[in-house]
């Protein structure tokens, strides 16, 4: 059966490629804004669903991979920044505080319209972040367009003091030992 991303995201393909599977890429095209009263474990669990969903008819006979990523610090949802100002903005909001990554994974299968989707939350401790710690960290490293501004697989790594789950692929956006779990559902074996 034909296995297919519902990403654009390099830091996930790049996960997926670890699997050694062959697969697609595709780009899923969803509102990733949260719904009122929504909370950040919900809301990526709905994204991850919905972004399988939206490639679905594209792919008639296969197995669709659909995953995104919330961080949340002190109630509020820290979602891609996009440009300078917003990473700044939440890693001083981070800074000597914990944040909870939800990162969410949503496996379907378009033949038969059958979904699973797990939910896999990381702990990180940050340190205090100074102003002259964050240019220099965002200048190396521009993380834009990752959740809470902080890339754990590279640069990212020195804004920590303490990280926390089941699984370290997870903090980067695919949380492969449920991937594994779940393809292993659907009947597709790994390795």
């Amino acid at each position: 059966m034909n296995l297919v991303l519902a990403s654009t995201s390099p830091y996930r393909r790049t996960l997926l490629e670890r699997l050694g599977l062959p697969f697609e890429v595709c780009a899923p095209h969803v509102d990733e804004q949260a719904r009122p009263g929504e909370v950040p474990g919900a809301l990526a669990e709905r994204l991850a669903h919905d972004k399988a969903a939206a490639v679905a008819a594209r792919f008639p006979d296969a197995l669709i991979i659909g995953s995104d990523q919330t961080a949340v610090c002190e109630g509020e949802i820290l979602g891609k920044p996009g440009n300078h100002e917003r990473a700044v903005q939440q890693l001083r909001k981070l800074s000597g505080k914990e944040a909870v990554f939800h990162t969410a994974l949503c496996l379907l299968s378009s033949g038969t319209g059958i979904w699973k989707v797990r939910s896999v939350p990381y702990h990180i401790r940050f340190r205090a972040l100074d102003d002259a710690l964050i240019e220099r960290y965002l200048e190396r490293e521009q993380p834009y367009d990752c959740a809470g501004s902080a890339k754990a697989e590279a640069l990212g790594i020195a804004l920590i003091e303490r990280m926390q789950g089941d699984d370290p692929t997870a903090l980067m956006g695919l949380p492969l030992i449920a991937l594994v779990d779940l393809l292993r559902e659907f009947g597709q074996v790994v390795p």
